[in-house]
């Protein structure tokens, strides 16, 4: 080494020919290592005398007080949708009363991934609440395979191993749909959200399912997905009104996306409730100021941050299991629908 640089992981990481998780594991006595890698990354860390700021920082309790909410998007979809909002809210509050401090990252590229993997490697945070979960990331396995105490936002799948705090995704999708059958109508659309996500896909089983107890055919054709944005609402909104003019409500599987449709369905010069009845999800504060008020299905978001927050809390001061909780959900019915 030359200077006074200090030695990161990255640097222990080139010199032993491994990658940083190798490192990590081997700093965090992980078993998934080889005997081999582990020499060299032990050899590597003697050689450029490198010491992991958790020791540097904590040699008596090997905490620092610090968790990371870690939320995979842009800068502006986290200004644009009120759940990040309120679930920051439920987080934040949650851990003040633990004294705890949040680091908030966003991880919108691999330079950012490897600043978490930094982060994570050298317990500069007691673990991460992850946002924005989709089936095929692989943030949440490197975590887990790090040994970080990792609370999720939502699920992977049914299956899911961590700890997790979810909304009934599902129950409240087919009361909305419920809803709206026992209304009258019958050519009832939705906007999913994203299909790589269990809450979209939930959503959209929820959907089916009202359908099927109502004896109603659930017609493919009235299913278009969406991306939980008011541009992506409108666009699915503009593609269903194409295909199939002549439906009469629409459930988007959130406020925002109900929003972008209406927008869509006023181009379409299309009354609602009174042509088309409209249903969100969220029940955040754009829903009581739409036009007209708009029905939605309530969850939780803040105490599902508050949640997640206390599950962490209690893993990582506490030494508790792993806890997987799912939140009630409740339909609120304003003149939209």
């Amino acid at each position: 080494m030359t200077g006074n640089r200090r030695p990161t992981i990255k640097t222990v990481a080139a010199r032993a020919g491994v990658g940083r998780t190798t490192v990590s594991r081997v700093v965090n006595g992980s078993e998934l290592v080889s005997a081999d890698a582990r020499e060299r990354v032990l050899a590597a860390i003697k050689e450029l005398n490198y010491v992991p700021n958790s020791v540097a920082r904590g040699l008596v309790t090997n905490r620092t007080n610090a968790v990371a909410l870690v939320i995979p998007e842009s800068e502006s979809r986290l200004g644009s949708e009120p759940f990040f909002a309120a679930l920051i809210r439920g987080v934040s509050g949650a851990l003040a009363e633990s004294r705890t401090q949040l680091q908030l990252m966003l991880v919108r590229d691999q330079a950012e991934r490897d600043q978490l993997t930094e982060s994570v490697a050298t317990r500069r945070v007691d673990g991460v609440l992850l946002v924005s979960v989709h089936s095929e990331d692989r943030l949440p396995g490197m975590l887990e395979e790090m040994g970080l105490p990792t609370v999720l936002a939502g699920r992977r799948d049914a299956g899911e191993r961590l700890s997790y705090v979810n909304s009934d995704n599902a129950g409240g999708a087919a009361a909305a749909v419920r809803h709206l059958l026992g209304s009258g109508r019958r050519r009832v659309a939705t906007i999913t959200g994203p299909v790589d996500m269990d809450v979209g896909r939930s959503r959209l089983a929820g959907w089916r399912t009202a359908h099927t107890e109502a004896g109603v055919p659930a017609a493919e054709l009235l299913v278009e997905a969406g991306d939980f944005t008011e541009e992506g609402g409108a666009n699915a909104m503009r593609l269903l009104l194409e295909r199939a003019p002549d439906l009469d409500a629409v459930f988007a599987a959130s406020d925002l996306m109900a929003v972008g449709a209406l927008a869509e369905l006023r181009r379409w010069k299309r009354q609602v409730p009174g042509d088309v009845a409209v249903v969100g999800f969220e029940d955040s504060v754009l829903a009581r100021h739409t036009n007209p008020p708009l029905t939605t299905v309530r969850q939780p978001v803040e105490e599902l941050g508050r949640t997640m927050a206390r599950i962490l809390t209690d893993i990582t001061q506490h030494g508790a299991p792993r806890q997987q909780t799912t939140l009630p959900t409740e339909l609120v019915v304003r003149e939209s629908s």
